[in-house]
């Protein structure tokens, strides 16, 4: 949601933020909303005050006994009453209209975010390890022969259709002590706090953080009402909507292990083969609350965050600056982190780290108060911390050895028990 006052004060400004997102001005069409809107508020305050004098007067008119002054007052009060609230509700329908086309509106980028188009003018600004040399051509991770025992997507189809996944045995295990390594590494190491969401959430909690109205598509709605999740952004978001949150109390870092809901809509013909763009998956999440001055300061931290796990598993990556025409709707900067596969030999996105602004904020009604001041909007920011799925893609395809064995991350080895590998026939070992 965006500051119609900042829209008033400068409008060009405004719509040059737009028009770097690849959007036309938009000002213009708001400003005469919003000059309705409170045209009306002000002739419905003006009319509210002729009633009230009026009504005032009826009284000593009745009293002194004069009939005609006392009737002509009566009628105009009835009659700025129903002018009164027929000014009031087209205010509310001023309103709304209002509402509507700044919910619609995304974020506007800081100005150090490059100008492009699409993925191919994200600018990389750092890159950490070096992907293998095989000594045989490597294969994705589906395709690998410890790995077919326990990746089924014949019975996932059976059950659920196309893009759903079956773990079994061993490849089950790898994932859950992925998402544990993740947990443990970001409460123990990074100060963040774990958190056991919802997957269900109301509206409200999916227009909090821009899901709603512009994305609805993208998600599952149940026959209820509720939403499932497409990832405990929101729900760890919302955790703060409504509140009037102390400065001392910033920032609030907290994350969560969730299973996560998206149509992919849009989508059709995509990474069809193999666990990367499923229905149903699960995230290791993270998300930041905090005061306007430090929530660049704060994205940085949650990127090298986000960075740590990757290391830690001996994961080559680079970390790139989405361009404004591949950034997210609500973000104002955001930081990709694409993980090495050498099974599609190039770097594929297992992390996006946003900055929102009081974006999401204005949304949520989310506000802090600083000492003696008065309360003001907290900065939001999200990011995976990682993508579980991806990550086990990852650790599978770079580990993956000519007999179709895989060695694993030395990283994880304590919580998969000590075992170290994954043998061709699929067994822990």
């Amino acid at each position: 949601m965006h500051d119609i006052r900042a829209i008033r004060d400068n409008p060009a400004q405004f719509d040059a933020a737009l028009l770097r997102r690849g959007l036309s001005g938009m000002s213009s069409e708001i400003l005469a909303i919003d000059e309705a809107r409170r045209a009306r508020i002000l002739a419905a305050e003006t009319a509210q005050a002729a009633q009230n004098a009026a009504s005032k007067e009826v009284g000593a008119a009745k009293a002194r006994g004069d009939e005609a002054e006392f009737e002509r007052l009566r009628a105009l009060v009835a009659e700025k009453k129903a002018e009164v609230a027929k000014l009031n509700e087209e205010a509310a329908e001023e309103d709304a209209r209002l509402r509507d086309i700044l919910m619609g509106i995304p974020n506007l980028p800081l100005a150090d975010v490059p100008d492009g188009a699409d993925e191919t003018d994200n600018v990389e600004i750092r890159r950490w390890g070096t992907p293998r040399s095989f000594d045989f051509k490597p294969v994705e991770h589906y395709e690998i022969a410890g790995v077919k025992p326990g990746m089924d997507f014949e019975t996932a189809a059976k059950l659920s259709g196309a893009r759903f996944v079956l773990l079994r045995g061993a490849i089950a295990r790898i994932h859950r002590a992925l998402a544990q390594f993740m947990l443990d590494l970001h409460t123990t190491e990074h100060g963040l706090t774990e958190t056991m969401t919802p997957v269900l959430v109301k509206d409200e909690a999916m227009y909090g953080t821009n899901q709603l109205p512009k994305f609805a598509e993208d998600s599952y709605r149940t026959t209820n009402g509720w939403w499932l999740i497409p990832t405990s952004e929101v729900t760890l978001t919302n955790t703060v909507a409504g509140d009037i949150l102390d400065a001392a109390q910033l920032p609030i870092r907290m994350t969560a292990h969730t299973q996560c809901f998206r149509s992919e809509a849009g989508s059709a013909g995509k990474d069809t083969a193999g666990m990367l763009r499923q229905h149903q998956f699960e995230k290791v999440e993270m998300v930041s609350v905090t005061t306007p001055e430090t929530s660049l300061a704060e994205h940085e931290r949650m990127t090298r965050c986000a960075e740590a796990v990757l290391e830690r598993l001996g994961l080559p990556y680079r970390t790139v600056v989405l361009c404004t025409g591949d950034m997210g709707f609500g973000a104002r900067k955001t930081h990709d982190l694409e993980v090495w596969l050498p099974g599609q030999n190039t770097y594929r996105e297992i992390s996006s780290v946003s900055v929102c602004g009081d974006f999401q904020a204005r949304r949520m009604n989310a506000r802090y108060r600083a000492a003696g001041g008065k309360p003001d909007f907290v900065h939001t920011l999200n990011g995976s911390g990682l993508a579980v799925g991806r990550c086990l893609i990852a650790v599978l395809e770079n580990g993956q050895q000519a007999d179709g064995s895989v060695d694993l991350p030395q990283a994880l080895h304590p919580w998969l028990g000590g075992k170290t590998r994954l043998t061709a026939e699929g067994q822990l070992v």
